[in-house]
């Protein structure tokens, strides 16, 4: 998969004002492109990289600006274009207050060993990690589809974290 540049991110959908994808009202931005392809998933239709727009960086801050509401990365998978995610994270993060979440299908120590990954994830407050398993679906949970999804605080998990990029 070709991961997108620092100028654009394909993009399926944006949702303003949605209350699931992470605390208080946000606006959602919903990537083109998964490898992970689980039986259930709620989003097939973002399975296809080259599926939606490409939309330029500084259009999709203007958007997330605008909304003034927090913003989630989703999809799709995020984690699959680090750095058209994670130029558009250093603009709300250098620009605004707003909190940033990513649902991704890989696990957060996975993340960690990618330098690129590792470094949107450094961008993000909360990242929501792992595959949706639908034997493990559960309805009552807040945030995720699965109970071996986890709601990781970021800034917690790395304070003091000796993380050294390890190899795959």
């Amino acid at each position: 998969m070709t991961e997108s540049s620092t100028n654009s991110i394909r993009i399926l959908d944006i949702k303003y004002g949605t209350s699931v994808d992470g605390v208080g009202l946000r606006t959602s931005l919903y990537c083109a492109g998964c490898t992970n392809r689980c039986k259930g998933c709620h989003n097939p239709q973002s399975w296809d990289e080259n599926g939606g727009d490409a939309v330029p960086v500084e259009e999709l801050y203007r958007l997330v600006v605008d909304a003034d509401m927090n913003v989630t990365f989703t999809g799709g998978d995020p984690m699959l274009h680090p750095e058209g995610f994670i130029a558009l994270a250093r603009l709300i993060k250098e620009n605004t207050d707003k909190t940033i979440w990513c649902y991704t299908g890989y696990r957060f120590e996975e993340l960690l060993r990618h330098p690129l990954r590792r470094e949107l994830v450094g961008l993000c407050d909360v990242i929501v990690d792992g595959r949706y398993v639908e034997a493990e679906r559960d309805l009552s949970l807040h945030f995720r589809g699965s109970r071996n999804q986890r709601v990781i605080d970021v800034p917690k998990s790395l304070d003091g974290c000796i993380c050294e990029l390890l190899p795959d």
